[in-house]
């Protein structure tokens, strides 16, 4: 049942309140986690969602964190990586609520969990998971489980698809004392949840229709896919302080993968590239090959000049035969100067 709440900044305060009482995090942590609850009860107001994750060994919180925040959002249901797939998929497409998953670390590989395939494609409107269902019949006909939804997961890593990855906004989770939280959630952590989610429906009442993606608050120095997964955090954060918050997080985030970039093979090619164009064109491949090789870098295999051109054609680099051997075609400098900037290489002018 709805219930009234006095201003806006006062209920941000009780859900603050609510989650430092439970849980061991920063403040921009919790400003992190307030905005993620307030985007749950509004979500449908936007079509791309960013996910919130909280990662950490055992004993560090984590499954705490999903249990205090879950507890706050929009028709919340929990699950765990061993539940199977087809009641998730059935609930997400009936109630089409908040998900919120502990332990999902899978066994399996990403391409084959059948988790991960939620994972992928909730994140943005229109993208429904297709699937064969039994009919009274006993024949199958194809089914679309609409799977887009606020999601919180707690997991001890990361997922290998850097794609996948990219939509999570992240709060590590440290080990440490317990920081005055109680070892065990009392009764009544379930009765202050249910207080504030009718308090969260009256604010669904009041701004559903008022809450539109404000493009003014992208950040330019993140990338647009960071910037779309944001933007609707960002668009419903009625704060500075909480918009800040979202930020660091995001610029905390991209930095690791900007340093992840350019520790990849892709990443020591564009440097190598970078070190022997100098603004001129063209480079050789085995030129770069035997610059990468002069680095005295350790590699699982030898780079060759045929590993080279593989890479730079999955880079989108042509090339073309130059005096027998292969060179980067010329007149590829606006995309060489993006894939620079993209694994956090300067960019050469010239």
């Amino acid at each position: 049942m709805p219930a009234d709440f006095e201003t806006l900044d006062r209920l941000l305060a009780d859900i603050e309140s609510y989650v430092s009482e439970y849980v061991l995090l920063s403040e921009h942590s919790r400003q992190i986690v307030t905005a993620f609850v307030l985007l749950s009860w509004v979500y449908d107001a936007f079509n791309e969602l960013p996910y919130l994750r909280f990662r950490g060994d055992y004993g560090t919180g984590k499954s705490r964190a999903l249990i205090v925040a879950g507890s706050l959002c929009y028709k919340a249901f929990f699950a765990s990586g061993a539940s199977t797939v087809a009641p998730i998929f059935h609930t997400l497409d009936l109630f089409r609520g908040t998900l919120v998953l502990d332990e999902a670390d899978f066994r399996f590989t990403d391409e084959k969990a059948e988790l991960v395939k939620i994972l992928n494609n909730g994140n943005a409107r229109g993208f429904p998971v297709l699937r064969m269902q039994a009919n009274a019949k006993k024949e199958f006909d194809p089914r679309a489980f609409r799977v887009f939804g606020p999601k919180i997961v707690a997991m001890r890593s990361s997922y290998a698809d850097r794609a996948l990855e990219s939509r999570f906004i992240t709060i590590e989770m440290l080990p440490g004392a317990a920081g005055g939280v109680p070892i065990n959630l009392p009764d009544c952590q379930r009765e202050e949840a249910l207080r504030l989610r009718n308090k969260l429906l009256m604010y669904r009442l009041r701004y559903r229709n008022q809450v539109n993606p404000d493009s003014s608050l992208a950040d330019e120095k993140l990338e647009a896919r960071t910037n779309q997964i944001l933007l609707p955090l960002l668009s419903i954060a009625p704060t500075e302080r909480m918009r800040a918050a979202i930020l660091g997080a995001a610029a905390t985030s991209y930095a690791a993968v900007l340093v992840d970039r350019s520790e990849s093979l892709e990443g020591r090619v564009l440097a190598a590239l970078r070190k022997l164009n100098c603004g001129k064109e063209p480079v050789r491949v085995a030129d770069i090959a035997a610059s990468i090789a002069a680095s005295e870098e350790e590699f699982d295999q030898p780079i060759t000049a045929r590993i080279v051109g593989k890479v730079l054609r999955r880079l989108g680099l042509t090339l073309y035969k130059r005096n027998g051997t292969s060179a980067i075609t010329p007149g590829q400098g606006p995309r060489v100067s993006a894939l620079f900037a993209r694994y956090g290489l300067e960019s050469i002018s010239g």
